[in-house]
């Protein structure tokens, strides 16, 4: 009897992990309309000019959620480009940097480049929302979801990670301009 009772556990694990990541693909992007405003509209250039904090919690499949620490210092070049550098504290983890360069693409896009990424970051903004998508080293494709708050001084981040199609991990973060 035990000898089954295991087979059977052993057999169901694989649907029951299969179910776990259904739901967790399904509550992802709720917010894609639920927090979606028309204004104010996200002005990236402007938003992350000077300081900037994000605090967050990071969730990977099979570990244990972590907070996340991100302090931004941005400026805007004459061509109204983009440049943020980074430092990442992640749980107990030492701290790491990374730099963002957007450079504005038409009236509501961005490309370019991140540290972290292995090919081009783009961008599009709509309304309260700016959307940018970008693979990791990895193979890890981000898509990242940030909305802008009415004050114009808060911008909720929510960023998915997924590997050969699944979800894999997850960040729910509150970016501050500190400086406004």
């Amino acid at each position: 009897m035990a000898h089954t009772e295991l087979s059977l556990a052993t057999a169901l694990k694989p649907l029951l992990i299969l179910l776990a990541l259904a739901n967790t693909t399904a509550c992802a992007a709720d917010h894609i309309t639920r927090d979606y405003r028309s204004q104010p509209v996200f002005d990236a250039a402007k938003f992350f000019d000077g300081h900037t904090t994000g605090r967050g919690t990071l969730k990977v499949i099979f570990h244990r959620a972590e907070r996340t620490l991100v302090d931004g210092n941005g400026h805007v070049a004459p061509d109204r480009s983009i440049i943020l550098d980074q430092t990442v504290r992640r749980g107990r983890r030492a701290p790491t940097h990374r730099r963002w360069q957007l450079h504005p693409n038409g009236r509501d896009g961005y490309t370019g480049t991140l540290t972290d990424a292995a090919g081009p970051v783009t961008g599009r903004v709509l309304g309260n929302r700016l959307h940018l998508t970008f693979v990791m080293k990895g193979g890890i494709h981000a898509e990242q979801w940030l909305y802008l708050d009415p004050s114009g001084r808060i911008a909720n981040n929510v960023m998915t990670f997924r590997k050969l199609g699944v979800t894999v991990g997850r960040l729910d973060e509150t970016i501050t301009h500190e400086s406004r």
